[in-house]
């Protein structure tokens, strides 16, 4: 069974490029040499994307090996595979690990459980609100949105649209 899926490290300082690089290698038993450009939204950082193919369950093993970083900013993605949910990973240093399960257009799944308990839960509309932004990850992809774009001032591929 092979699945694939995306790795954007949006910043990662100078220094721990090449550690990043040696912990995605470890995740998938070869060497990896990405292609690290200018990170406009914080001009020290550099910034590098991967696609990659490898068992259900990858993606959550690449996010667990970039954690070590706590000063990286990081989406990892994997598509879903027969008997697999996709998934999304996002980090940002002062909000740590996102992980949510993710559908075949790359948007987040929440299940029908997870809804009631929210709405059980939600003391009022304000309350239910938040609580759905929150299971959505609005708060990461909006501390992620300035890093998603290239050093060219193009927009990165959507994860939507990842292939």
């Amino acid at each position: 069974m092979v699945t694939r899926g995306v790795v954007y490290v949006h910043s990662s300082p100078l220094a721990v490029c090449p550690h990043v690089e040696w912990a995605l290698a470890r995740v998938f038993g070869a060497p990896v040499h990405l292609q690290w450009t200018s990170q406009p939204a914080e001009p020290s950082a550099r910034r590098a994307e991967r696609s990659w193919g490898g068992r259900p369950g990858t993606a959550a093993q690449l996010a667990a090996a970039l954690r070590q970083w706590p000063m990286l900013r990081f989406e990892v993605t994997e598509d879903p595979s027969p008997g697999y949910d996709g998934e999304r990973f996002m980090f940002v240093p002062a909000r740590g690990l996102f992980r949510a399960g993710m559908g075949a257009a790359g948007d987040i799944q929440l299940g029908e459980d997870r809804l009631r308990a929210l709405m059980a839960e939600a003391r009022g509309p304000e309350a239910l609100a938040h609580a759905l932004h929150t299971a959505l990850g609005t708060a990461w992809d909006e501390e992620l949105e300035p890093y998603r774009y290239a050093a060219d001032g193009e927009p990165v591929p959507l994860l939507t649209q990842v292939g």
